[in-house]
């Protein structure tokens, strides 16, 4: 399998790539690291986009995290390996990326992210959600292959 356009080789998509990569950064200290990668992993489920799948299951076994958490991030609901902010966070991440099924972010989601989670941290999250979700159709349209990817190939 390969992928329908270079990303990287193609000016206009490396542009905005490399755009996207730096728009990370306003967020990457305002969250724990490992609940980012829960937040990352879980949209690129829900999306289908084998290639973030596959980064940032790797990136965050690299970081340390325990690969039973990250097989289980599909069923979060139903593990006793996840923090309440995390489950949060998780909640959050999966209302926010099925806005398309018409139900939105509810605000029992909105109250439990609240809980544990400041202005800057919330703001962190949404921020993270979006970019995440904008990486996943990237790929997703590029038609991008999972499996190859190196652990700290992009960061």
């Amino acid at each position: 399998m390969t992928a329908r356009i270079d990303l990287f080789g193609n000016a206009v998509a490396g542009s905005f790539v490399k755009r996207l990569t730096a728009a990370s950064r306003v967020f990457a200290d305002a969250v724990p690291a490992a609940t980012q990668e829960l937040v990352k992993l879980r949209a690129s489920q829900i999306n289908g986009c084998g290639m973030c799948t596959d980064m940032h299951y790797k990136d965050a076994v690299a970081a340390g995290e325990d690969p039973v958490r990250l097989n289980l991030v599909a069923a979060w609901r139903e593990a006793t390996l996840f923090t309440e902010p995390e489950r949060a966070a998780l909640a959050l991440t999966e209302e926010a990326t099925r806005i398309a099924d018409g139900g939105g972010v509810s605000d029992d989601t909105w109250q439990q992210v609240r809980k544990h989670y400041d202005d800057d941290q919330a703001a962190a999250l949404i921020a993270c959600i979006a970019t995440i979700n904008a990486w996943n159709r990237i790929n997703v349209i590029a038609g991008t292959p999972a499996g190859s990817y190196v652990a700290g190939q992009f960061g």
